[in-house]
């Protein structure tokens, strides 16, 4: 069901009745994450909706977002080094985006303040592509 893509890591799939990853991060972001968990232990990510960075996949050091029923458990990546790191998503957000897989990715520029990789120059953003349901 998940685009091709050059996706580095797949989440491991977590909503209940699916049997496929909804999220993946590119080798770039596996990368600098690893550097952020060195700096800040272990990390989660929140995709909220909203505009300007709230509409960015925010990375948190793990717990410091709280989430709770308005928010949505996409997957959970093993990552190198034995961490694990979730991707969850406003509820609201997840019912205009359920029909794609998310592939985070990392580009240069300042992204959110709020956000880990802030100071390091660099920001994640999320590349879509429509889940196809016939597979």
């Amino acid at each position: 069901m998940e685009p091709n893509s050059d996706a580095g890591l797949r989440a491991a799939a977590v909503i209940p009745g699916e049997n496929f990853s909804r999220v993946s991060l590119t080798p770039a972001a596996v990368a600098l994450l690893e550097q952020l968990r060195d700096r800040h232990g272990p990390l989660m990510f929140h995709q909220s909706g909203g505009c300007c960075d709230g509409s960015s996949p925010m990375c948190y050091p793990a717990g410091d977002f709280i989430t709770a029923e308005a928010d949505v458990l996409l997957g959970t990546f093993g990552m190198p080094g034995g961490d694990s790191l979730d991707f969850w998503m406003s509820r609201e957000q997840f019912e205009y985006w359920k029909h794609t897989h998310l592939t985070v990715d990392v580009v240069d520029g300042r992204g959110s303040g709020f956000s880990v990789e802030a100071p390091e120059g660099k920001r994640f953003l999320i590349r879509s592509a429509l889940i196809d349901s016939r597979s």
